[in-house]
């Protein structure tokens, strides 16, 4: 039963996501907007992510890693772009850990890159204090 709900679960999040992310030629940006969704949990709500504001703010290789004999390295131009649930599951990166954070999870992932980059940049700004909320990534639905 587990692993039905789980392979369900993994296709849920490809089909939200949209097509692979691919660096072809460096033409291809990926979407403009990504629904991401948690593969071990129905908690918290799939994360909205707007993948273009963030790309005219910053480079790739600010979010974007590759993994190499069981290490994180840096992005590369031209180096293929592979959806976080490649390498940040419990078959990649099993009980791997950054501080409290398990990093076999997409919610480990984003949460200890994207809301660590979120909590600096409100430090730097006080007028950007109000990324910092969960609601930023993980809207309510609407009614």
């Amino acid at each position: 039963m587990f692993k039905k709900i789980f392979a369900c679960s993994v296709i849920s999040f490809f089909v939200l996501c949209g097509t692979a992310i691919l660096s072809t030629a460096g033409t291809d940006t990926g979407p403009a907007e990504l629904t991401i969704v948690s593969t071990h949990s129905k908690k918290p709500k799939p994360a909205l992510f707007p993948h273009k504001k963030h790309q005219d703010k910053f480079k790739c290789a600010e979010c974007h890693h590759g993994i190499k004999d069981g290490k994180q390295v840096p992005y590369a131009e031209g180096m293929e772009i592979k959806k976080c649930d490649n390498c940040h599951n419990k078959d990649v990166l099993k009980g791997k850990k950054k501080g409290k954070l398990k990093l076999d999870t997409i919610k480990g992932a984003g949460h200890g890159n994207c809301l660590a980059c979120h909590k600096a940049m409100a430090k730097k700004d006080k007028k950007l204090k109000k990324i910092t909320k969960c609601s930023n990534c993980h809207p309510k639905k609407k009614k």
